[in-house]
């Protein structure tokens, strides 16, 4: 873990180790995170826990786009967010409810996520 700005980091995985358009679960400081390597080799991370299920499954939905932003669609009741901002894009019927998402930062080749 380190800091710099106002934003501590903390060292989560080898880029190599995370699959290009895949989500992948982490343990980032108490915080369930999901993260997504997108094709461009930039990742992006929101919370894990699905606010409509209640389960954390997050890094299990599809990977895609709306338009041109990356998002990602629910395994459980397939609705889609933004995974830069955690914006709910389709609510599948039900009130929107974003993801928090977290700053995502690759330095030499290892993945942090700024959680607090």
């Amino acid at each position: 873990m380190s800091a710099h700005g106002d934003l501590t980091w903390t060292d989560v995985c080898a880029l190599d180790a995370l699959v290009p358009e895949r989500g992948a679960a982490a343990l980032v400081e108490g915080h369930q995170v999901a993260l997504f390597r997108l094709a461009d080799d930039s990742v992006l991370a929101v919370q894990q826990r699905d606010p409509f299920s209640g389960a954390n499954v997050v890094s299990r939905g599809i990977v895609g786009t709306v338009g041109d932003v990356p998002a990602v669609t629910s395994p459980m009741h397939k609705q889609v967010w933004a995974l830069a901002t955690g914006e709910c894009l389709d609510a599948a019927g039900k009130e929107p409810q974003d993801l928090r998402s977290y700053p995502v930062e690759v330095r030499d080749g290892v993945v942090r996520v700024a959680v607090s």
